[in-house]
């Protein structure tokens, strides 16, 4: 099997990667993220991917519309609710996995969406599981949370850039409620 490992950053590829080959699994990444805001936070996602290739010698597939934010807010736009924001980007990053996997020859694809303690991993599965019923091609499925620890450590090691969230302007904001409430308080003088 060669699959097509969709990847989201740096750091939650160390361990799918380190999985793959250490399974034999013939693998290359896939940057494709028109979620990640502003575009200092992609440039810096990059870098440290760019870091990873060399640590790891991973080969990946660099996607020419790589800052599209209009892409992103274009496809969740049309369906927009907060309950559903995290499906549809999982949807669009995917989708797009699977087409460019199945376009270049490749038996399957996977995510290392799949990686993340803070992501919703379920969700990821149902969603990759029906792309892959839809574009004809197999999902690769592993629960790559188990190597949780060990890419955050060989992360550290490394030195490279460690995002504090998923990339969205949402969870950009979300990760600031706190500091906003309190702001807003002192501002009108609670």
């Amino acid at each position: 099997m060669e699959i097509l490992l969709h990847v989201c950053c740096g750091p939650c590829a160390i361990y799918p990667a380190t999985y793959l080959k250490n399974n034999n699994i013939t693998f290359k990444g896939y940057f494709f993220n028109p979620n990640i805001q502003p575009y200092t936070e992609i440039e810096k996602r990059i870098e440290s991917l760019k870091e990873l290739t060399t640590f790891l010698s991973l080969e990946v597939i660099w996607d020419e519309d790589m800052y599209t934010p209009e892409t992103w807010f274009g496809f969740i736009g049309k369906k927009f609710n907060k309950k559903e924001r995290c499906s549809l980007c999982y949807e669009l990053r995917i989708a797009k996995t699977a087409q460019k996997a199945k376009l270049m020859g490749f038996s399957g694809f996977s995510t290392t969406l799949l990686y993340s303690k803070y992501q919703n991993h379920e969700e990821i599965k149902r969603v990759s599981l029906d792309i892959s019923q839809k574009y004809e091609i197999d999902f690769f499925y592993h629960d790559f949370r188990a190597g949780w620890e060990l890419g955050i450590e060989k992360s550290k090691e490394m030195g490279i850039y460690r995002q504090a969230y998923c990339g969205c302007i949402f969870s950009e904001k979300e990760r600031y409620e706190k500091r906003l409430k309190r702001l807003t308080e002192k501002l009108s003088g609670n």
